[in-house]
């Protein structure tokens, strides 16, 4: 999807629009209990070689610039991307059979490095009622599609139940297409920065569904 950072660049006429600035492959892992609901999941962010440059550097770790990180030094990146404002949802919205489910905020974070890129991970549990994971469904996202997720790296269902795991791929040609009608009616003096700014980031998502048998 990184392509669509160049191509909106190009085809913007005005310098406003929102595209891209962090990049992240996203991987999850839904973990169910005997009874067959969800109660967590683990989030794993890669995110991309420059951004991962930029805070290695402002943090002032990896100073030998071999791309690994000591024990201490992954002790100390851990949980740089958990501390959350109140109300962020963490770019990541799950359904049960059609319902929102409440997720908590992270836990459990860690961070090590991979090829120079910064991987971390964090755990969120399902707060109130235990959601049924007889119908999952989930998108990774930013809504104002500052940040591009990407569900690259595995996904997964942990647990005793044995689960059917599909994606939904975003339609990126028709949701490009109607971005460029859209920006093809405004002026050049338009100010999304005063108007309404298009909501983006949900419409280039991958949609995870996961099917468990019930109990």
């Amino acid at each position: 999807m990184r392509w669509l950072l160049t191509l909106l660049a190009c085809c913007a006429p005005i310098p406003a629009l929102t595209h891209p600035h962090v990049f992240i492959d996203t991987g999850l892992e839904f973990i169910v209990d005997e009874t067959g609901n969800l109660t967590h999941v683990r989030v794993t962010w890669a995110y991309d070689e420059f951004y991962s440059l930029l805070i290695l550097e402002d943090m002032k770790l990896d100073q030998d610039a071999d791309g690994i990180l000591t024990p201490a030094e992954e002790g100390f990146l851990a949980g740089f991307d958990a501390q959350w404002v109140e109300g962020y949802n963490g770019d990541l919205l799950v359904w049960a059979d059609g319902k929102p489910v409440a997720l908590s905020g992270p836990a459990e974070a860690s961070a090590t490095t991979e090829d120079g890129r910064i991987v971390t991970s964090h755990l969120r549990a399902v707060e109130d009622a235990a959601a049924p994971s007889a119908n999952l469904t989930a998108k990774a996202f930013d809504e104002t599609y500052y940040t591009a997720y990407e569900v690259t790296r595995p996904v997964t269902v942990s647990g005793p139940l044995s689960c059917q795991i599909d994606r939904i791929e975003p339609d990126i040609d028709g949701q490009l297409a109607q971005m460029q009608a859209f920006l093809r009616t405004l002026d050049a003096d338009y100010d999304l920065e005063e108007n309404d700014i298009p909501l983006v980031g949900e419409n280039f998502a991958t949609e995870i569904r996961i099917s468990c048998p019930n109990t």
